[in-house]
């Protein structure tokens, strides 16, 4: 038998790629539809090539779902494949800084078309009206259609733009790279976008729209391009700041292309006439009242505010850079981003809604042409859907993470009395979960916390092994130990004659539940229990991801990246990230399938991000 050296392998690999033109990703030339849709809602900037760059990450799979790679290319990066992508996207922009004092750029590294950097509101610019803000070191790479789909891609850390609060702030240009101001530099973090592309892709997979790492590129200075893509990139910014100024056909025009994305890549059934603005409130108050419910429900912390800036029109997550996951409900936390503290967890539900309010503000302005006080669509339909939304989309979650299936949990919530049993226990279950430390506030890394005291995961997940043991109801004593978090003190979790009486009607309302659950669905009371704990065990697993856990995880990949092959680095990207996928059902088609374990031919030394992630299980 003839064995293949892996030299040899590899220039033979490598041969056979030169022959791969990559042909699909030229069509990624900073054209968008965009620029013709809403002629005055982006800067235009040539660019040019950005040299030394190396490709760090690339995804596989979502390349492939865009059409931009064939379905049966090797997950792989060769020579030629690695080659196309830094041509297409290791730019940055030629800006006024360097145009002013006559930069000489080669010609052959600039590119034929401009690219846009996209204008929208944002809190952290002066006057707040979205004149000056918009798209501060990002630019679009251009609209991509394949498979039926049309994707948006942009990529940040291309250079600083006039659109960055640094430059409304001091009223001049700044050179990309300066970190002498806030905003100035224009530049990605190459760790930041490890972090991005890990829980980005978890959160894809786990059902929460958002937007996609696509690719990360790699310099010697630790800086980074970081593309991203999704099906529709535009935010409620992007309309705000028409809306803001009062500029009506401007508005009209980016609303206008946002729904026909919408409707062309299958989101939305086909609306015409004005009557398109009354569909669009209602997939708005949608997307929002199920995500505000699903950021809060998961314990993630996503800074949305007044303006839509951090978050896509849909609901999907975008900004990376202060998210978090937190292993407790610290609901106390806030962001510091230098001139202002973020919003909490808790408040995202009422910033949210004033995202739709201002949505029905604006559709209202669109159909009678005519803007109104945002104070009168307060509780316009669209605000009250949100309402709705979100509070059976919260119940669905807390339902689903007691360990019933989404058809049960469908049918339970079918019949008012099931609806007020589970708000009954809800109303319970969030006494604990909001349960704060005697600490108090302290700073944090990137902001300020105040440390909750109970882990709620953790009575959901061990409460059906109880009950199915045969076990009556819990004492106080052992209910709070169960749950107690490595954040509590004694004096946090002594057992008072109130806190005894809370922790016994918890356990009655929870069986409650599940002996109405046992009755509508005629289920045997131990086969629902058995699959219950099954299920729990996967979606309240010990360990889970936080942000804190994130950045140690995102600096180990980027050592072994020194270390070992591309391909490996991938495969534990991909690893790692099947691994958080808490949802039952992917859980066991994975343990399933006859594919081999790869975490068993990864380091020893990656097998050990796994402990970190325990430690870490409870922060924030």
């Amino acid at each position: 038998m003839l064995v293949m050296s892996k030299n040899n392998r590899k220039r033979i690999e490598n041969h056979a790629s030169s022959a791969i033109r990559y042909e699909q990703f030229d069509k990624v030339d900073g054209g968008h539809s965009f620029k013709s849709a809403v002629p005055n809602g982006y800067v235009e900037y040539r660019v040019k090539t950005r040299h030394n760059g190396e490709v760090f990450y690339f995804n596989f799979e979502l390349a492939k779902e865009m059409g931009l790679l064939a379905a049966d290319h090797r997950h792989r990066l060769n020579k030629g494949l690695c080659a196309k992508l830094l041509e297409t996207f290791s730019i940055e922009v030629i800006n006024e800084y360097e145009v002013k004092q006559g930069v000489t750029v080669p010609p052959s590294d600039i590119r034929a078309k401009k690219y846009m950097a996209t204008r929208y509101l944002q809190l952290q610019h002066p006057g707040r009206s979205g004149l000056t803000s918009g798209d501060g070191r990002s630019i679009w790479n251009g609209c991509f259609s394949g498979r039926g789909t049309t994707w948006d891609i942009s990529s940040c850390g291309t250079g600083v733009t006039a659109l960055s609060p640094a430059t409304a702030h001091e009223g001049r240009y700044f050179k990309s790279g300066d970190k002498n101001a806030s905003y100035g530099s224009g530049r990605g973090e190459l760790l930041d976008g490890v972090g991005a592309a890990l829980m980005s892709d978890i959160f894809h997979r786990s059902n929460i729209a958002t937007e996609r790492t696509l690719l990360l590129i790699g310099y010697p200075d630790g800086t980074s391009v970081n593309v991203r893509a999704a099906k529709n990139l535009l935010r409620p910014a992007h309309f705000f700041h028409h809306l803001k100024q009062g500029q009506y056909d401007r508005l009209k025009s980016a609303v206008d292309y946002y729904i026909q994305r919408q409707v062309d890549n299958g989101e939305w059934s086909v609306i015409k006439g004005k009557n398109r603005y009354i569909a669009m409130q209602k997939h708005i108050a949608d997307a929002f009242g199920r995500m505000a419910a699903r950021l809060e429900s998961d314990y993630i912390f996503c800074w949305m505010e007044w303006d839509g800036d951090n978050i896509l029109a849909d609901g999907g997550v975008i900004d990376y850079g202060s998210l978090r996951q937190f292993g407790l409900f610290h609901h106390a936390y806030r962001y510091d981003d230098a001139e202002r503290m973020s919003t909490t967890i808790t408040e995202q539900k009422n910033k949210a809604k004033y995202i739709v309010q201002t949505f029905a503000q604006l559709a209202d302005y669109l159909m009678a042409g005519k803007k109104r006080p945002i104070k009168t669509f307060s509780n316009a339909p669209a605000v009250l859907r949100f309402i709705d939304v979100f509070a059976r989309t919260r119940n669905e979650l807390l339902l689903y993470k007691m360990g019933f299936n989404e058809s049960h949990v469908s049918l339970f919530l079918r019949g008012k009395k099931r609806v007020e049993l589970v708000d009954e226990f809800r109303r319970l279950f969030s006494t604990f979960e909001r349960v704060k430390s005697r600490r108090g506030l302290y700073d944090v890394g990137d902001g300020i916390s105040w440390d909750a005291v109970f882990c709620m995961r953790d009575i959901l997940r061990e409460l059906p092994v109880w009950f199915q043991s045969g076990g009556d109801w819990m004492a106080a004593e052992h209910f709070i130990d169960v749950m107690r978090s490595d954040y509590a003190e004694e004096e946090d979790v002594a057992i008072t004659a109130y806190r005894r009486r809370q922790a016994n009607a918890f356990q009655k309302a929870y069986w409650r539940i599940v002996e109405r659950m046992v009755k509508i669905t005629g289920q045997d009371e131990y086969e629902l229990l058995d699959e219950m704990v099954a299920r729990s065990t996967v979606i309240n697993r010990y360990a889970r991801v936080t942000g804190d856990a994130l950045i140690y995880v995102a600096q180990r990949l980027m050592e072994f990246d020194k270390r070992v092959s591309k391909t490996k680095l991938h495969q534990m990207f991909a690893d790692f990230v099947e691994q958080q996928v808490l949802i039952p059902e992917v859980v066991e088609k994975r343990a399933n399938s006859k594919k081999q374990n790869a975490l068993a031919r990864t380091p020893k030394e990656y097998q050990k991000l796994f402990n970190i992630i325990r430690e870490c299980r409870e922060g924030i």
